[in-house]
């Protein structure tokens, strides 16, 4: 694809997440955003006039139209549509999780490779500017906690919490700890819906990383989203929510007062918006034909994790209520 060439988009699926992509991708220079198509063709137009672009009645034509296409479809469908499009050999941004079973991850990922095409899944914070000042302050991390709480969204009752909320640390600690699982343990709950709302999950690395996550979607208050890292060299707590991010470390004080040893370092972190810089991403490699930021291989481990954290959820509660 030359330089001076436009990227042609489309988004497949305008719901809640998909109307913000369509949205977003008129804001992303070398992109042009071809049309949307939903299920729900009152929808598709709403969004596609809000948009200002043409909403497709049928799936097909408006694949024959398009570069690329972010699918924001739910989960269940991921497979399906992705699959679509790939025969079709167009370039994918699929929303996460990437799909329902690590089967159907694999054929995706086969399929795109075959047919040398982009695929890129949205785990969107890996594009947030908090993470990013993270990784750059990264040492060699020995204990990491991890919050994320909010309240009950009915949009995302379709699946438990872990693939909806806990999915996104799981990615990001697996991006920050270049080692694999040893040992997984886990208990969760149901509360408002009829699967998983609340889990916590300790998490074993080989290299003797340890994370905890905590991930809620009926709690009150406002959302929190924070991650912490202890490693030899400080402390670094991050908050994903207001963008704020402190370093601790040692340094000359009181003798009387050991405390005052620990010195903070508030670290700036850009503004940029995550989605338009993730839809940026992708369209760089689609333009470039470079890898993109994460892969489907990265989706599916991040799958893999949330599906072994569900497996050891379940057997803790079969343990639990025999007791």
């Amino acid at each position: 694809m030359g330089d001076d060439k436009k990227v042609r988009v489309a988004v497949i699926g305008v719901g809640y997440l998909g109307r913000f992509h369509a949205l977003r991708w008129k804001e992303v220079p070398g992109a042009e955003l071809v049309g949307v198509f939903d299920t729900d063709p009152e929808r598709a137009r709403q969004v596609a006039a809000e948009a200002g672009c043409p909403a497709f009645p049928d799936l097909e034509a408006l694949l024959e139209q398009a570069d690329a296409v972010s699918i924001v479809v739910p989960t269940a469908d991921h497979y399906a549509v992705a699959k679509q499009a790939l025969l079709k050999d167009k370039d994918i941004l699929l929303e996460k999780p990437i799909t329902s079973t690590l089967e159907q991850a694999d054929e995706l990922i086969g399929f795109a490779s075959e047919r040398k095409r982009i695929f890129m899944v949205g785990h969107l914070e890996r594009f947030n500017p908090a993470v990013r000042a993270l990784s750059e302050a990264l040492t060699r991390p020995a204990f990491i906690e991890v919050h994320r709480l909010g309240p009950f969204l009915e949009r995302a009752s379709n699946v438990d919490v872990v693939r909806d909320l806990m999915i996104h640390d799981l990615d990001i600690v697996l991006s920050l700890v270049n080692s694999k699982l040893e040992r997984v343990s886990a208990m969760g709950i149901a509360v408002l819906s009829d699967k998983i709302d609340i889990a916590n999950a300790r998490v074993e690395f080989e290299n003797g990383t340890v994370a905890n996550f905590t991930a809620s979607r009926v709690s009150l208050g406002q959302p929190l989203r924070k991650i912490r890292i202890f490693q030899p060299e400080n402390y670094i707590s991050l908050d994903y929510q207001k963008k704020e991010m402190a370093v601790f470390t040692l340094g000359p004080g009181e003798e009387k007062d050991p405390m005052s040893r620990i010195k903070i370092r508030q670290v700036s972190i850009d503004d940029d918006d995550a989605l338009r810089t993730e839809l940026a991403a992708f369209a760089e490699s689609v333009r470039t034909r470079s890898m993109p930021v994460v892969t489907g291989e990265d989706g599916r481990r991040a799958l893999e994790a949330a599906m072994i954290v569900n497996k050891e959820i379940a057997g803790s509660l079969r343990k639990f209520f025999r007791g």
